[in-house]
């Protein structure tokens, strides 16, 4: 009866070691699964750090130049709207649709500028488009760095064991930040 008892607690000292190891392997995947998705998630909240910015800027830079354009209104109906998409947008997928509809009609205003030396050489319009410079700049950087932590992230999630276990605990397919198709197009520039 001794050894009995004592083959059946090898086998059930051997199963409790491997619901062990099987559990630490789960808890592994599954912690390294979070903390990519939480890099993504980071890396997205600079991104909108920086299309606030943009967003922040935009009243100061309008103002500055209505004085200049009274007959350009169209463009300035164009960037109200679009930063009204932008501050709406509730998902990553409409934040992105609106960040290139407001770059778009930012690009048309810059184009605008152009054709006023008064108002290119105006010091408040000046320091606000170099700001505006600047801030396209930190927003591209941070866009970059979002699509590095998307590509880690969804590698990761769809690499064999955690393809199974991402469907399992819920880790869905991140969204990559990407040029709409009218950025694609050359905008045509007339004086």
């Amino acid at each position: 009866m001794k050894k009995g008892c004592i083959i059946t607690a090898g086998i059930l000292g051997g199963l409790t070691l491997v619901v062990v190891m099987l559990a630490g392997w789960l808890i592994s995947h599954y912690n390294q699964m979070t903390i990519a998705h939480e890099s993504v998630t980071s890396s997205w909240s600079q991104v909108e750090n920086q299309l606030q910015r943009r967003s922040d800027l935009i009243p100061n830079l309008v103002s500055s130049a209505k004085g200049y354009m009274k007959h350009e209104k169209e463009i300035f109906t164009h960037i109200a709207d679009a930063r009204a998409k932008l501050s709406g947008a509730t998902t990553i997928p409409q934040k992105i649709g609106a960040s290139a509809a407001l770059e778009g009609a930012l690009s048309r205003l810059l184009v605008i500028v152009e054709r006023y030396p008064d108002l290119k050489a105006n010091e408040t319009m000046a320091r606000l488009m170099d700001e505006l410079a600047g801030t396209e700049n930190r927003l591209s950087v941070e866009r970059r760095r979002y699509n590095e932590e998307v590509k880690s992230y969804n590698m990761l999630i769809k690499r064999i064991p955690q393809r199974f276990l991402a469907g399992i605990f819920g880790f869905e397919e991140a969204t990559y930040f990407k040029a709409q198709e009218a950025a694609k197009t050359v905008p045509k520039v007339e004086f």
